[in-house]
């Protein structure tokens, strides 16, 4: 299901890939949230910004994976910064998106992401909550200059944290 929302944000619905023979559950209960054009394009002190007005702690910059991962107990906010990627977001039963510089998701926990044969782009990610939490629903964003760092090394399985 996709769906456009009083605020603007696009709420994604996607289909648990382990009921479907995948590995990875998505989150049958909670939207995969994108917000278009939510920080200025190619800025990446706003993303930051963006981030820790909602006490969104940096955790990752820099690209995003080309194998399916995802977080079982952590939502997970994405903004991009610069330039464009191409995502599969939900695994083998999700959706691929484009994406460009100033877009924002917002993953609840368990959702798969991988970047879909995209060049290396800027990407700033940081964990929003533990999944836990009693409102559980992952917050919309509202709308420091700092170059990308290197990208990590690949992990040897599936970051799920």
């Amino acid at each position: 299901m996709h769906e456009r929302g009083t605020d603007g944000a696009e709420r994604l619905m996607l289909p648990d890939s382990a009921a479907q023979g995948g590995q990875i559950p998505n989150n049958a209960r909670l939207p995969v949230l994108l917000h278009r054009g939510a920080t200025p394009p190619g800025d990446p002190a706003a993303a930051e910004a963006l981030f820790a007005r909602h006490g969104w702690p940096p955790a990752w910059r820099n690209g995003i994976y080309d194998f399916d991962h995802y977080h079982p107990n952590a939502h997970e906010a994405l903004a991009i910064a610069r330039g464009h990627v191409r995502v599969r977001l939900g695994a083998e039963a999700g959706v691929t998106l484009d994406l460009a510089a100033g877009d924002v998701v917002v993953l609840p926990a368990g959702t798969a992401h991988r970047n879909s044969a995209s060049p290396t782009t800027c990407w700033w990610s940081a964990p929003t909550r533990p999944a836990t939490h009693p409102s559980s629903s992952p917050p919309a964003p509202a709308s420091v200059s700092a170059p990308c760092t290197p990208f990590p090394p690949r992990p040897t399985r599936p970051a799920t944290r």
